[in-house]
């Protein structure tokens, strides 16, 4: 019945969805009736519409006011879909041309507060880059995990997402942007010989980065506390004190404010990093200038 709903979005029919939505969350005609400037009349007509288009019961009535019915509560989900995709697609069309576009944007967690290359400051300077490039873009940003943006690529709900670990697909197209670096320090030890097992906090950003540390150090991986973002890992050492690896930018400044040391002899890790695209944007004028502006942060 979704698919008989959504052949197109006339006027009518976004008034439904609004109007259900709204009683959804109200579960009072009245208040749906205020809220929306409307009568309540006109909000019981508007629901019977909607339930006549879909063939199915959304609400039940009773003294205690509106609950939504099983039909009405799995009808909420795609109406708020629709609502969404019918904005997204108005915007767009109504932006006029690529540097006007909405851009969805989604980046490592890890790369949220650090440095997308030696002195840069983290994602605030790389949106800052995309903004002088396309002034007039809408941007949506979030922080997620690489398994989760490849999904949301293919599905069509990102545009461009910046990654640790490209999720193969043929819808998909990857290219490398740099690398970061992530350094070990310590709270109590300066070699690695001084180094205690029992008080080391595991790392694992990445399966490359887990990788090579296990091929580096074997002997520390395993340990009793780990996670795999560096604001974690940073606040665990700060709470109970002795060795990680955190980013270079967060570890060097860990260092010089005198809460933590580099281990001396501790090899560096580096972390490629990754801009993902679908397919079909891969040769997109204004992709191919993201990425390039993108990969420019890391020199």
């Amino acid at each position: 019945m979704i698919e008989k709903f959504d052949q197109g979005l006339p006027a009518m029919q976004l008034e439904l969805l609004e109007t259900f939505l709204d009683l959804a969350e109200t579960r009072s005609f009245h208040r749906t009736a205020e809220r929306l400037g409307i009568t309540q009349s006109t909000v019981s007509t508007r629901i019977r519409s909607l339930e006549a288009l879909l063939g199915r019961p959304l609400l039940r009535r009773s003294r205690a006011g509106s609950e939504l019915t099983p039909e009405g509560l799995r009808f909420e989900l795609h109406a708020r879909a629709l609502r969404r995709d019918w904005a997204e697609a108005v915007a767009a069309v109504q932006a006029g041309g690529p540097e006007g576009q909405a851009l969805r944007i989604a980046y490592q967690h890890d790369l949220s507060g650090g440095t997308m290359g030696e002195g840069q400051s983290g994602a605030g300077r790389w949106i800052a880059e995309i903004r002088a490039l396309m002034p007039a873009a809408r941007i949506y940003i979030e922080a997620d995990y690489s398994n989760q943006m490849c999904a949301d690529l293919v599905a069509g709900a990102l545009d461009l997402a910046l990654l640790f670990t490209p999720k193969p697909h043929p819808d998909l197209h990857f290219e490398t942007l740099g690398e970061i670096g992530y350094v070990m320090i310590s709270t109590e030890a300066g070699r690695l010989a001084e180094v205690a097992p029992q008080r080391y906090i595991l790392a694992n950003y990445s399966p490359a980065f887990a990788a090579a540390h296990s091929a580096l150090l074997p002997e520390l991986s395993v340990a009793p506390v780990s996670s795999g973002q560096s604001a974690v890992v940073a606040d665990l050492l700060a709470a109970l004190g002795g060795t990680a690896y955190l980013r270079r930018e967060t570890a060097l400044r860990l260092c010089t404010e005198g809460r933590a040391r580099r281990v001396a002899d501790a090899p560096e890790i580096p972390q490629p990093v990754f801009a993902a695209t679908h397919l079909r944007n891969r040769h997109r004028g204004i992709y191919r200038r993201l990425i390039s502006r993108l990969r420019a942060s890391f020199g």
